[in-house]
């Protein structure tokens, strides 16, 4: 299922120099759950296929079990959402779902106000349980829809029709004010024709969020292995430009790179991301940033299902933690807070990296010339030039 995740840099160790935070970010919690009923082709997310029965019980107390050994390092800090991910979040029960949030507001610091979102797929039984989950406590569901065509679906090797498709959109819009539906574009075989009549089939339902992805073909996938014919760059540029258009007359705002939301629907866990705040991931391979006085940590559950039930068990729930270096910081801020829209205040520059904004100065100057970044007082953000070429933006901060 496609979604967005936070990006990182990858070769931290340790710290160099000396840090003093003064204010935690905000802090969120994801939740990870590893099966599915068939992996996609497309997907290198951490996904198992399920192949009977899940280990409900087990994994819904070793999530709980989980949380409880890292409460002393989000000990006093308000959680202001949580996101259920996968895989596939919506095989669990809603009465699994309901143990879980009611052990969230138990055990962690849970807002009143927190938006908890859930990842389902459009199948007819998970489809079944959306009312369940809803009074379980969840207040947005994310529905993986690709595509509203079977025979796009059935290239994506999605187990739905488009049938069910529209059928779980419609109950999502019953069930939940604010609901997000995940589209693809860029599919084989797909036209410009047939990938706005998918933008159009679920503006029809009335969702206040959308996603939309091109399909890339990721490392470690069986696409990678067996690629399909795919449309060409500019068909796919073409494509982009259209759905972005046809939202914004819709009256959605394109805030991050891939989303769009009416207004005050944006979807707060990923803007968390976004602004670089932190978020403790619980569940098999889940990540977590953590920001502490002196220094800011990163940790990966284990990754396997089994390998992460064994480890719970003996009260080791971590396969990896490094601390990320100081130097390191400033890019992976800006990795982030550049695929917003909006951009950022200044002032979050320092306060999520502990560092002057004056440092990047010739940095900011230089994105600044090339029409790349506006830099002001009040906000700095990309130009449109900057958001289309996202990349060579980045690049002035390495």
């Amino acid at each position: 299922m496609a979604r967005t995740i936070p990006i990182f840099a990858q070769n931290s160790r340790s710290t160099a120099a000396a840090l003093e935070f003064r204010v935690s970010p905000p802090l969120a919690l994801y939740v990870h759950v590893p099966w599915c009923v068939q992996k996609c082709p497309y997907c290198d997310f951490n996904s198992h296929e399920a192949k009977g029965t899940i280990p409900e019980r087990e994994y819904v107390a070793a999530l709980i079990a989980d949380l409880q050994s890292a409460l002393p390092l989000i000990w006093g800090r308000p959680v202001v959402s949580v996101f259920f991910g996968g895989g596939t979040p919506s095989l669990l029960s809603p009465a699994a779902i309901d143990e879980l949030i009611t052990a969230f507001r138990a055990l962690a610091m849970l807002a009143p106000n927190a938006e908890i979102t859930l990842e389902a797929n459009p199948g007819t039984v998970e489809a079944e349980k959306f009312a369940g989950f809803r009074s379980a406590g969840v207040n947005r569901l994310s529905l993986g829809i690709q595509s509203f065509n079977d025979e796009h679906l059935k290239a994506l090797g999605r187990i739905h029709g488009a049938a069910e498709a529209k059928r779980a959109a419609q109950l999502a819009g019953e069930h939940f004010e604010s609901f997000n539906l995940d589209l693809m574009y860029g599919l084989p075989g797909q036209t410009h024709e047939q990938a706005l009549a998918d933008v159009e089939t679920a503006l029809s339902f009335s969702p206040s969020h959308l996603s939309c992805y091109q399909l890339t073909l990721e490392p470690n996938t069986r696409f990678a292995a067996f690629p399909p014919e795919l449309p060409e760059g500019d068909i796919c540029a073409d494509m982009q430009e259209s759905i972005e258009a046809r939202l914004a007359t819709a009256g959605f705002t394109n805030y991050e790179t891939s989303a769009f939301a009416q207004s005050g629907k944006q979807c707060k866990h990923n803007l968390n991301y976004w602004y670089f705040g932190d978020y403790l991931g619980i569940g098999a391979g889940a990540h977590s940033k953590l920001t502490l006085h002196d220094r800011v940590l990163r940790q990966m559950r284990w990754k396997h299902p089994k390998a992460y039930l064994d480890n719970i068990r003996s009260g080791n729930a971590i396969q990896e933690e490094t601390q990320v270096e100081a130097k390191s910081l400033p890019f992976e801020f800006m990795m982030n807070a550049l695929r917003l829209a909006d951009g950022f205040h200044p002032s979050l520059y320092e306060a999520r990296t502990a560092q002057p904004l004056i440092a990047i100065q010739s940095q900011l100057k230089a994105a600044e010339a090339e029409d790349l970044l506006i830099v002001g007082p009040e906000k700095i953000a990309p130009t449109a030039k900057g958001r289309r070429f996202l990349n060579v933006l980045l690049e002035c901060f390495l």
